[in-house]
Parts: C-alpha cells; sequence; structure tokens
C-alpha cells in the first residue's frame, strides 16, 4: 500500500494501475492478485490505512482541544495538527485531497470512518457551538482553504523526472511554519474588520450583476468541449465526445483543433478569459476596494451558475491536479492566470506586516495564491449540492457566508460578532 501511495502520488492518480504498483515493488502483476483482487480493492485498503493513519496521529490533539479551557483556541489545536500531519506525508495528502473529498469517486464517509476511530467532528463541531456561529459551509470553507495552501507548500517543491513527478520533502522549519500561517488565514482571512465589510450593501451590489451574463454569446465548438469536460473530466474527454455533442464527424474537428490536447487548451483559454472579462467588468462598478472584490466574486458566481457545464469543468480542476499546456510546447504563451485578477484589487490589510499573506507574495506563485484561493472557494461554494441540482440562480446568501470567511476569516462567526 506504501508503494501504491508513492506510485499514484507522482501522477496524483490521474492514471492508475495495479501494473504501476508492481513496477515500484519488482514483483510481477499477478503477485499483486494474490492480496488484492482487482484496482477497487487495493484502493478500498489504502482508504482505510488512511484513516487509521490519519486517527491515530491527531488523536492527542483532538483530545487536547476538547479539553482545552481557551474555546478560541480549540479549533487552531486541530488545524494545526491536520495541517501538520498532511506537510508530513504528501501522498497521503494527495490520495486524500482527490480520492476522499470528490464523492464522485468514493463510497466513504470521512465523517463516519473518522468517528468510529475515536475523532469525532461532529462533536467537535458541536463543541465550538459557544463561540462560533459555524455552519456546515463555514466548516466546508475551513478545510478547503487548509487543503488549498498545503496543495501550494507542496506544489513549490514539484520537478520533473523520467517516471513522472518528484515531489522533495520539505525541512522541519518549512513544516513548523506551514501550521502556523493557515491557521492565521482562517483565523482572520484576509485581515479586514467587521466596520470594513459590514456595511456594505450587498443587494445593491449583487443587483447590478445578477442577469448580465445572457449578453455572452457562446462558441457552439467550444461549448461542445465543454459538455465533454463536464460529463467525463478532462482527462477522459475524447474528440469523440466532441463530435457527437457538436453534431460535427471527428475528422471535421481536426480543422479547428491540432489534436486533443489542444482542445482542452483553447477550451481553458478562452474561459479563463471570458470569466476574468465577466469579473473586470463587475470590479468596474465600484471604487471601494471592499466593494470591488464582493462585486468580482458575484461575478465569477453569476457567471458559473449561468453555464453549470464550466463550473462543473472546474470542480474537476479544483479536485485534481491537471497541466494545460500550449500543444506545441514552451514556445506558446500559457493560458490567462485566472490568478491574477483579484490582485488588481487595493487589498489594504495585505500590506501590513502582520498579514499571514506576505511571506506567501514573496513566493514564486505566491502572487496568485489569493485569487487562486477565491476562486477554489466560490466553486467549492457553488459545488456543495449535487452536480444534478445545480441552480442557475446565484446562492446569495452562501456568497456573502463565502465573503465574511475571506476577509474576516472564521473570527467573523464568533457569537461576540456584531
Amino acid at each position: 500500500m506504501e508503494a501504491a501511495f508513492r506510485v499514484w502520488g507522482r501522477e496524483f492518480y490521474n492514471r492508475t494501475s495495479l501494473s504501476q504498483v508492481a513496477r515500484e515493488l519488482n514483483v510481477s502483476k499477478p503477485a499483486l492478485y494474490r492480496h488484492f483482487r482487482n484496482k477497487k480493492a487495493l484502493l478500498e485498503a489504502m482508504t482505510r490505512y488512511f484513516f487509521d493513519d490519519f486517527a491515530s496521529i491527531v488523536q492527542a490533539d483532538y483530545e487536547k482541544a476538547l479539553n482545552s479551557e481557551d474555546n478560541d483556541e480549540r479549533i487552531f489545536i486541530l488545524i494545526r495538527s491536520i495541517a501538520e500531519y498532511y506537510a508530513r506525508n504528501v501522498d497521503l495528502f494527495i490520495f486524500s485531497m482527490i480520492q476522499l473529498h470528490d464523492s464522485r469517486l468514493t463510497g466513504f464517509n470521512m465523517l463516519e470512518e473518522l468517528c468510529v476511530r475515536g475523532v469525532d467532528m461532529e462533536f467537535f463541531h458541536r463543541s465550538i457551538q459557544k463561540n462560533y456561529l459555524f455552519e456546515p459551509m463555514v466548516m466546508s470553507l475551513v478545510f478547503t482553504t487548509l487543503t488549498f495552501y498545503l496543495a501550494g507548500f507542496h506544489k513549490r517543491r514539484i520537478s520533473a523526472s523520467p517516471g513522472g513527478v518528484v515531489i522533495s520533502p520539505p525541512d522541519e522549519k518549512a513544516i513548523r511554519k506551514i501550521p502556523v500561517v493557515i491557521s492565521k488565514i482562517i483565523g482572520k482571512g484576509l485581515g479586514y474588520t467587521y466596520e470594513e465589510i459590514g456595511d456594505l450593501d450587498y443587494q445593491r451590489l449583487e443587483n447590478g450583476i445578477a442577469g448580465t451574463v445572457g449578453n455572452i454569446e457562446d462558441d457552439p465548438l467550444l461549448k461542445a468541449v465543454t459538455g465533454a469536460v463536464a460529463e467525463a473530466g478532462p482527462w477522459e474527454a475524447s474528440m469523440e465526445q466532441v463530435a457527437r455533442l457538436s453534431g460535427l464527424s471527428k475528422s471535421s474537428l481536426y480543422c479547428h483543433f491540432k489534436n486533443r490536447q489542444d482542445m482542452l487548451y483553447r477550451f481553458f483559454k478562452t474561459e479563463s478569459l471570458r470569466i476574468m472579462h465577466f469579473a473586470r467588468q463587475g470590479i468596474g462598478r465600484s471604487a471601494l476596494p471592499q466593494e470591488q472584490l464582493y462585486l468580482g466574486i458575484y461575478s465569477i458566481a453569476e457567471y458559473l451558475c449561468s453555464k453549470p457545464d464550466i463550473l462543473m469543468a472546474l470542480d474537476w480542476i479544483r479536485n485534481r491536479r491537471l497541466n494545460i499546456h500550449p500543444p506545441d510546447g514552451i514556445h506558446s504563451p500559457p493560458p490567462p492566470e485566472l490568478g491574477t485578477l483579484f490582485n488588481e484589487i487595493d487589498i489594504k490589510p495585505l500590506r501590513s506586516g502582520e498579514s499571514p499573506f506576505r511571506g506567501m507574495l514573496t513566493e514564486e506563485d505566491g502572487s496568485s495564491s489569493i485569487s487562486l484561493w477565491i476562486l477554489v472557494l466560490i466553486v467549492n461554494t457553488l459545488m456543495r449540492k449535487n452536480p444534478g441540482q445545480l441552480s442557475t440562480a446565484v446562492p446569495g446568501s452562501d456568497i456573502r457566508i463565502l465573503f465574511r470567511f475571506l476577509t474576516l476569516g472564521i473570527g467573523g462567526f464568533k457569537t461576540s460578532e456584531k
């Protein structure tokens, strides 16, 4: 199982087979069948292994948090414990992020599995209700934030190799630092005060955006690509599916796309541009940074709700690693970076020397961390319902909760707040 975590983690579980594990162990594939009858059986065993290991490591901190007299500190004890566990165990982190947090890929219930192993997260949730008005959505935002910044922590240590990717182990100093940084971000968000964001006229801001996506015309062919990606995921979306959805022959598609890679690249490039353009129009409706931030968030939500196939496609990216690059290599420009969108807004608290984002902004990819964090949380919020229940109407109350979390962190949900 350790070999499976290691081998499949290199490919981020995009392509998994028993043959890969057999090669890693230098045994024949039939030899593995003496232990696991198929790949599904191995994945189930890996899942149980993960839960056993995770629960055994965090249980001490879980009990420490429950017994803490400092109600504000309870949640941060557990957050730091989970962050350190994932910082030390990159293969298990990748497995958890991909296999367990995507309901399409597993039949396991994470809360139930942890509960039977002595880590009752629902009981923990109830124990902090005296100090925090936490809805399930807020807890989801907390753990999505933790996952996002740990993914960035490990991503900076990725390098290519002939056998796939290699993730260099972090040093002890980095492992000790990342749980503290993540706790600060979850605790205070971007660092605004309630007074700075509490008086916004959300209804007025939303009314200026609602219903305006209909003015954007879709490219029929790229719409077919979108449908294929939403239906099968970017790894399985094929030229055959696009041909079926567009009503064209497969051979005629090659008049538009060089190959499947070119098709995916064009799709993500076009939609990135459209989302950025629509969000910038929304941001331009105000000169106040706090309002600009909300308008940008609400604009993206409006765009994605109006185009659920795009939302589904982005959810695949949120759950699974995917590198979309030009088909002709490094000489072509990369797709537009959605990660630059919110950098254009003057978020004053980020100038503070105490901001937990300050250190990240000096990293090679740090300039995009805040914008990508916001985008991931928007997609997470809109995908809380089952794919078959997606609504074309923006869930305004959910977006407001998201905005409060982004700007104030969980401090914005304390019972002592307004």
